[in-house]
């Protein structure tokens, strides 16, 4: 017999009634649990413990072409639409917005040196800041992996 049959069997109660507080909405799991998200504007946010990680999608750095600069963002308390930070390339530049309200707590500092990474690893290495939320209300407002892929196909 497994360990979780027999722990299943043991504690039958305790078990559920710990599973139940763990997956619960509002739980501590819910403030631990990191969720992806996007914006219209072609930026992604993963959001864990309370701080969104914010970078640029792929479908955005394949519209840009290659990258060849980058804008950090300041270490202050952003406005959700304000603007944080831009990316040029040899085709245009882009200016970068808040997806979320809150304070920039970091920025990727590889960028300055390495601008191409926003082209070859644009959703994981290539993030731009970190900002602490000001507000979990606004995560409402950001759209899903599957609805940002629905956009996209009905924007072209």
């Amino acid at each position: 017999m497994s360990l979780s049959a027999l722990s299943s069997r043991l504690f039958p109660t305790m078990r559920s009634q710990a599973m139940a507080r763990f997956a619960a909405p509002g739980s501590s799991f819910a403030r631990f649990y990191a969720t992806k998200k996007y914006t219209a504007e072609h930026e992604w946010v993963e959001i864990e413990n309370g701080i969104a990680t914010i970078g640029i999608t792929n479908h955005a750095q394949e519209a840009l072409g290659e990258i060849v600069y980058v804008e950090a963002a300041e270490l202050k308390e952003v406005e959700k639409g304000e603007t944080v930070g831009s990316v040029e390339s040899v085709k245009a530049a882009s200016d970068i917005y808040a997806p979320i309200s809150g304070k920039v707590i970091e920025v990727n500092a590889v960028l300055g040196d390495e601008p191409g990474l926003l082209n070859t690893n644009p959703e994981d290495a290539g993030w731009l800041c970190k900002i602490q939320l000001s507000s979990e209300d606004e995560i409402k407002d950001l759209l899903s992996e599957s609805d940002y892929h629905k956009f996209l196909e009905e924007s072209h």
